[in-house]
């Protein structure tokens, strides 16, 4: 390996792990969402645990949505497993809608089954 390319080799691996990374952290982050919440409620018709994080597919009036849930983690931390509940079960998110209104997707902040509450996200539960 010549000296320019050891001296180029770091600055390369950087670009291309920035380049893989930064896709996935704004799927990750708020800024896809709305900052206002809405409470969705409906029938799991799927549950996913599977990373990068889990995810519920609920049907509320005859429409499809998927609910992403917290980080694998946090997504624990709350109680929730994948046992927790099954398709059919009646649910209620609350959440941050996706932006683009013709996406029914919402990151939820808790979920609810049987009266119960599940808290992905505590600090960022806003009731009236």
């Amino acid at each position: 390996m010549t000296m320019l390319n050891r001296r180029r080799l770091p600055v390369l691996l950087a670009g291309l792990a920035a380049s893989v990374a930064l896709p996935a952290l704004a799927h990750h982050g708020w800024a896809w969402a709305e900052g206002e919440q809405m409470t969705l409620k409906g029938t799991i018709s799927k549950i996913s645990m599977a990373p990068p994080h889990p995810m519920l597919m609920v049907e509320s009036e005859g429409k499809l949505w998927q609910v992403d849930l917290g980080n694998p983690n946090q997504t624990e931390r709350s109680g929730f497993r994948g046992d927790t509940a099954k398709p059919g079960d009646a649910i209620t998110a609350l959440g941050n809608r996706h932006l683009d209104k013709d996406k029914l997707h919402m990151k939820a902040v808790r979920i609810t089954l049987a009266g119960k509450d599940y808290d992905m996200y505590p600090e960022r539960i806003r009731t009236n």
